[in-house]
C-alpha cells in the first residue's frame, strides 16, 4: 500500500476515535446525571457501636431523599485495621455502588505497617471529605491521676505498667496513641477490641487503663464520671467537653484530627465523581443530618470539592508514615 494511502488509512482511524470517544461523553454525563439506580453500598472498616459506623448511619438516613430514592446500605467490615475493608472496595468497578468510609488507617498509613493487595496512593477516588470528629485521651476514673501531666509522670515512673485499648494496628486509635505516647516518652501496651464500644466497655470494666476514642462515643460515661477525660487530640475548643484541655497544651505542637470521607474504587469516570460529591454535599447540608452530626456526634462538617478531598489525602500519605517511623511502630 502506497505511503501516503496508509497515512490516510490511519488518520481516519485516529479521527473516528476521537469523533467516538467525543460522542460517548453525553453518554456518560447523562448516565452520571441518572445515577443511583439502585441501592449504594458504603463500606465501613469499623464494627458497630461506634464514632464511623453512627457517622455512616447519619450519611444514610439523609441519602435517599438526594439519590433518586434509593438507599445507602451501611456494612460493617472491621478487620486489620481497617484493610480488610479497604481491599474490598479497591477491588470493586468504579461505578458508584461500592464506596468506603476513609480514615487515616486504611487511606494514609496502614501500608507502613503491613504488606496490602492494594495501595492507598492509588487504589481510590477521592470523593468528599466528611467531618472531622473530635476525640479525647480517657481513663477509668479509678485511678488516681486528674491531669495528663500527672498521668504521664506516672508512665514515665512505671513504663509497660499501663495498657491502652485501640481499635486494631493502623486504625486511628492506636495510630494517634501511638503518637502520643512517642511524644510524651511514655510506654502503654496496645490492646485491640472491634470498635470504639468496645473500647469505652474495656476501659469501664479495667481491660484497659486508657483510650483514644471520639468525643460521642465516650460523653455519657465521662458525664457520669465513669470515665475521666484528660485532654483533647485537637487545639480547637471541645464544646461538649469545656473543661477538658488540648493535649497540645501539656506537649506543645501535638494536634491531630480524626477525619472521615468518602472514597471509591480508582478509575472512576470524573461525571460520576462529581454527581456523587454534590449527593453527599446535599447531604452534608440536610437539617437532620447536620442536627445529628453536629449534635449526638460533635462533628465539624467539612463537605467541599473532590479535589479538595485529594489533596487533604496526599497530605496525609505524606505526613502519617513519618510519624510512624518516628513512634517506632514496627510492621506486622
Amino acid at each position: 500500500m502506497p505511503v501516503a494511502t496508509l497515512v490516510r488509512h490511519r488518520m481516519f482511524a485516529i479521527g473516528a476515535l476521537a469523533i467516538a470517544a467525543f460522542a460517548a461523553i453525553p453518554a456518560l454525563a447523562q448516565s452520571a446525571a441518572q445515577w443511583p439506580s439502585r441501592a449504594v453500598r458504603l463500606l465501613v472498616p469499623v464494627g458497630a457501636g461506634g464514632a464511623a459506623d453512627a457517622l455512616s448511619r447519619n450519611l444514610a438516613n439523609g441519602f435517599s431523599q438526594f439519590a433518586n430514592g434509593h438507599a445507602l446500605v451501611v456494612e460493617n467490615r472491621p478487620g486489620a485495621g481497617g484493610t480488610i475493608a479497604g481491599a474490598a472496595v479497591a477491588r470493586e468497578a468504579p461505578d458508584g455502588y461500592n464506596l468506603f468510609l476513609a480514615d487515616v488507617g486504611p487511606n494514609a498509613v496502614s501500608h507502613t505497617m503491613a504488606q496490602l493487595s492494594y495501595d492507598p496512593n492509588t487504589a481510590f477516588t477521592p470523593i468528599i471529605h466528611a467531618v472531622n470528629l473530635p476525640a479525647v485521651i480517657l481513663m477509668r476514673s479509678t485511678l488516681p491521676y486528674t491531669t495528663l501531666a500527672e498521668f504521664i509522670a506516672a508512665a514515665k515512673q512505671q513504663p509497660g505498667k499501663f495498657n491502652y485499648a485501640s481499635a486494631g494496628l493502623g486504625n486511628w486509635t492506636h495510630l494517634f496513641m501511638a503518637h502520643f505516647n512517642s511524644q510524651a516518652g511514655i510506654d502503654q501496651v496496645n490492646v485491640v477490641f472491634r470498635s470504639g464500644a468496645e473500647m469505652v466497655t474495656a476501659v469501664l470494666r479495667g481491660d484497659a487503663d486508657t483510650a483514644l476514642i471520639t468525643v460521642s462515643t465516650g460523653l455519657g460515661q465521662i458525664k457520669e464520671g465513669k470515665l475521666r477525660a484528660l485532654a483533647g487530640i485537637a487545639m480547637r475548643p471541645m464544646p461538649q467537653l469545656p473543661d477538658t484541655p488540648p493535649v497540645g497544651k501539656t506537649i506543645p505542637g501535638f494536634d491531630v484530627s480524626v477525619w472521615h470521607g468518602i472514597v471509591a474504587p480508582a478509575g472512576m469516570e470524573p461525571a460520576l465523581v462529581a454527581r456523587i460529591n454534590g449527593i453527599f454535599n446535599q447531604v452534608l447540608q440536610d437539617p437532620a443530618v447536620r442536627a445529628a452530626l453536629t449534635g449526638a456526634q460533635a462533628a465539624d462538617i467539612v463537605g467541599g470539592t473532590p479535589q479538595q478531598f485529594d489533596a487533604f489525602i496526599k497530605a496525609e500519605l505524606k505526613r502519617w508514615p513519618e510519624v510512624v517511623k518516628a513512634a517506632g511502630i514496627k510492621p506486622r
